[in-house]
Parts: structure tokens; C-alpha cells; sequence
């Protein structure tokens, strides 16, 4: 049976020291005071992996317009990070790859493949899944995501998603199925009372008592 380290939404991320391909980090002192976003992938010099990178990285403008901050990590050691970057160069990899041959972080976090015994190394060892933490300015775990190995994440649903918590913590609302942005119809958080509601969003409607929606203009 797999091991379940119980992290959760709203717990503290564990922080640590690594060394990443732009120098050792403590990560709360590197994510000091803005949001970050720590995924994994298994391995370099794989194509899922690659691609995903890419995506990454294409996004730098809207990650840094968020005060976002984003961290890969694999179970690779610098020198591997190092040449795999520089055949990705395409990509302008612009931010830091833990190296975590020792599985350090990826067992902190509980990363680790325990369903598909072909993700591992050479030796054998287990390789990360492809998790995902979106961890706020507080260090507080807000969002996780866990994919296989064989499946490559979307980014742009990740960045939605971080659009929903910044909004959410900003405006008392939330996010209805399927929102993609400032422009859509918002749910007023049901912590508010009606009478509050109409103060801080005059002509809201109510669909249900239970639902309340309103429009907010970025």
C-alpha cells in the first residue's frame, strides 16, 4: 500500500533547501510573499515532459502579471536538468528544475508513482506523477492536481484556476463550471448575507437561495 504523507488543501507547504538549476533554494524564502506553483514531472529527456515545459513557459506573461512564481522538479539529478534544458532551448526554460535524485521532495510531498510500474528509473526507484500545488503568499496549500505519467497537463486550466483563488480571495465570490474569466458571471460566496451582498454588489441576481450571481468588472 502506498504511503500517504496526508497533505491537504489549507495545510502549510513543507518547506525545504534544493539545489535547482538556478542555485540552492529554501523554497519558502524564494516564494517569499507571492503565490508559486510547484509541479513535478518524471523525467527529462522525455516528450510528455517536454512539452510541458513548453507550455510553462510560454506563459511566463501571465504567470508574472498573477505575481506568480513557478518550479519544476523531477527525480534527475543538475547535470541531467542542465543538458535537457539546453535541448529544449526553444522553450527558454526561464525557471528553476529541482534536482532530486534522492526523492527528498517528491516524498515530502507525496509525488511518487505507486500505480504504474513502468514509471521508474534505471533502478528501478519510482518516478514522480505529474502533481501540482498552487500555494499562496501565506505558504497555505490552496490547489493540487495529481496526473499519471502518460497524461500531459492543460496550464491554461491551471492558470484559470489561480484566476478563481486570486479573484475569490480578493471579492467574496467563487466560480461557477466552466468560468474563464473577469467578464463571466461570479458566485456570491454564501458567507455573505443579502444584505451585505447588495452593498458590495449591487444587482445581484438570485437564481436559487442558494445561488447568487453577480458581474465584476476587472
Amino acid at each position: 500500500s502506498s504511503p500517504k504523507m496526508g497533505l491537504r488543501l489549507g495545510d502549510e507547504a513543507p518547506n525545504f533547501r534544493s539545489e535547482t538549476t538556478q542555485g540552492e533554494i529554501e523554497f519558502q524564502k524564494w516564494k517569499e510573499g507571492v503565490w508559486a506553483i510547484l509541479f513535478s514531472h518524471p523525467e527529462d529527456f522525455t516528450p510528455v515532459c517536454t512539452t510541458e515545459l513548453g507550455q510553462v513557459a510560454k506563459l511566463r506573461g501571465e504567470w508574472e502579471k498573477r505575481h506568480v512564481k513557478v518550479i519544476g522538479l523531477s527525480c534527475n539529478d543538475l547535470r541531467s536538468h542542465d543538458k535537457w534544458i539546453s535541448d529544449i532551448d526553444t522553450t527558454q526554460v526561464y525557471f528553476p528544475i529541482i534536482a532530486d535524485p534522492e526523492r527528498k521532495v517528491a516524498t515530502l510531498y507525496d509525488m511518487l508513482d505507486y500505480q504504474d510500474p513502468s514509471n521508474v528509473d534505471k533502478k528501478g526507484l519510482p518516478l514522480t506523477v505529474r502533481s501540482v500545488f498552487i500555494i499562496d503568499p501565506y505558504n497555505k496549500i490552496r490547489l493540487t492536481m495529481t496526473y499519471p505519467a502518460v497524461t500531459g497537463r492543460n496550464f491554461t486550466e491551471i492558470l484559470r484556476t489561480v484566476d478563481s483563488l486570486q479573484l475569490g480571495d480578493k471579492r467574496r465570490v467563487a466560480t461557477p463550471a466552466g468560468w474563464s474569466g473577469l467578464s463571466d458571471e461570479v458566485i456570491i460566496h454564501n458567507g455573505v448575507s443579502d444584505e451585505e451582498a447588495s452593498k458590495l454588489f449591487p444587482g445581484f441576481k438570485t437564481v436559487l437561495p442558494y445561488l447568487r450571481t453577480t458581474k465584476i468588472a476587472e
